[in-house]
């Protein structure tokens, strides 16, 4: 194997564990809000001092790549968008710091209502993160163009989201505090489902050479995306 091979390799090992973290992180900081635990919140805020550390080590893997063996053609689109995916996967990670944070608070009330829809959106966007990378790994159009998609039943279930909560401060506003935080943690795992298809269109236009961003999707149709 050519030491490229290798190090490219290497790159694959580091964002495959990267993309592990930040998704255990997403799965996490949901199980600390659901069963009011902080001390998991706690770990979920020291997982990202590692991805910090992933995100600096994948980057000076990939310039080293492009300063030592001049890649070209695929190698090149591999390094260059591996350079742009992290920066994503490390915004993912500060998400949830932002988000165990926000439940050492809400922890310090009485809960608001059962939280049905919050672990929703946590299990999806975690799973938004995985098929964007797999795509990624796959060189597979259509499963990014699937993350890309999904994005709307986010996005649906955080407006479906903030209307209840409204409903909530209007019935009762010594519930206001506690509504803020979760409407913010929502739009919180929104904006991570948001990095997964920013992923997802990068491995879209690698794969198809076509810049999807800001257009509406195909509909799915018994094939598949085309």
């Amino acid at each position: 194997m050519k030491p490229l091979d290798n190090m490219i390799q290497e790159i694959k090992n580091q964002l495959a564990d990267m993309t592990d973290h930040v998704t255990t992180m997403i799965s996490d900081v949901l199980v600390s809000l659901v069963e009011r635990d902080n001390e998991i919140a706690e770990k979920v805020i020291k997982m990202d001092e590692y991805v910090d550390q992933l995100d600096n080590k994948i980057e000076d893997t990939c310039l080293n790549a492009l300063a030592l063996y001049e890649p070209k053609a695929i190698d090149l689109r591999f390094i260059v968008t591996t350079l742009r995916i992290i920066v994503d996967l490390e915004r993912i990670g500060d998400y949830c710091v932002d988000i165990a944070e926000e439940t050492i608070k809400l922890n310090q009330i009485p809960p608001i209502k059962p939280y049905i829809d919050l672990p929703k959106m946590a299990n999806y966007s975690a799973e938004m993160v995985k098929n964007a990378i797999n795509s990624f790994f796959a060189k597979d159009h259509k499963v990014a163009l699937k993350v890309i998609k999904d994005d709307d039943y986010i996005d649906n279930l955080n407006n479906q989201i903030l209307r209840e909560l409204l409903t909530y401060i209007i019935e009762d506003f010594r519930k206001t505090k506690g509504c803020l935080s979760l409407m913010f943690i929502s739009k919180n795992l929104e904006r991570i489902a948001d990095h997964a298809t920013n992923i997802a269109e990068m491995v879209y236009f690698i794969s198809k050479g076509e810049n999807i961003r800001h257009k509406k999707y195909p509909e799915l149709n018994e094939n598949g995306y085309e």
